[in-house]
């Protein structure tokens, strides 16, 4: 069974046409690559999975059932969460801090409740060894490098025990030894069952963990296809109109 299925989804904005009829699934532990130009509807696909808005038409399901997302809360609810581009971490708070942000332990009896450090530090720990990441729960998020930031936000979706994860972009403007770690956590999210959407416009990072490639034109989905049966070069012609579908 499917974990995710959209059926036929479209959405516009007054008179926009932003999404027209799209069909999509997804299964545990899968990388779907999702790739397109700008305005392409990557941006709106994801924001419907996620819970930002509705769809005017069509249907969601989770594992089979029907489920309508009002807000992203009711999405996170479903475990789906998003990795944005930015991250949305807190530069002066530590690995262990920012995994935790909104939702940490404290131990003591009310008025006198603190923050309980030892359980997040060590259950953070936990988190970056599953992940067979070199980030340490104590260290400042600002003296990190962009593959250990991704490692923390990525951390951060394991605590929550998300069952698809959303990663907006996750290897631009990074190192190519950073680009590594991060494939690397990807396929460790993979390896524990977890579906990843990936979006991205690297080929090459695409084409190295994706299960599936993904090519979204103007509003339509125009090519889903496994991996090992496309190329770049056919992907490059789907996103530009030099090749219409595949």
């Amino acid at each position: 069974m499917s974990l995710l299925e959209l059926k036929e989804v479209s959405k516009h904005f007054g008179a926009i046409q932003a999404l027209t009829d799209v069909t999509f699934s997804l299964e545990p532990g899968e990388v779907v690559g999702l790739m397109g130009d700008n305005g392409a509807g990557k941006s709106t696909l994801v924001k419907i999975i996620a819970g930002n808005f509705p769809p005017s038409h069509g249907e969601i399901r989770m594992s089979g059932q029907p489920v309508h997302f009002s807000k992203p809360v009711d999405a996170r609810a479903q475990g789906i969460e998003v990795v944005y581009q930015d991250l949305a971490l807190c530069d002066n708070l530590t690995a262990a801090a920012n995994v935790f942000l909104g939702r940490e332990p404290r131990i003591g009896v009310w008025p006198f409740r603190v923050l309980d450090h030892a359980t997040m530090y060590q259950r953070a720990g936990e988190l970056f060894r599953e992940l067979k990441s070199e980030t340490r729960p104590r260290d400042l998020v600002r003296q990190m490098s962009g593959g250990q930031r991704q490692a923390v936000a990525i951390a951060r979706t394991r605590l929550s025990e998300a069952r698809l994860v959303i990663m907006d972009e996750p290897t631009a403007a990074i190192s190519v030894r950073q680009v590594a770690e991060v494939l690397d956590l990807i396929r460790r999210l993979s390896e524990h069952g977890i579906a990843v959407i990936l979006i991205s416009h690297r080929m090459p990072d695409v084409f190295a963990v994706a299960h599936r490639v993904v090519v979204m034109r103007r509003g339509h989905k125009v090519s889903d296809k496994p991996t090992k049966d496309t190329s770049p070069e056919e992907v490059t012609g789907l996103i530009t109109g030099a090749i219409a579908v595949a």
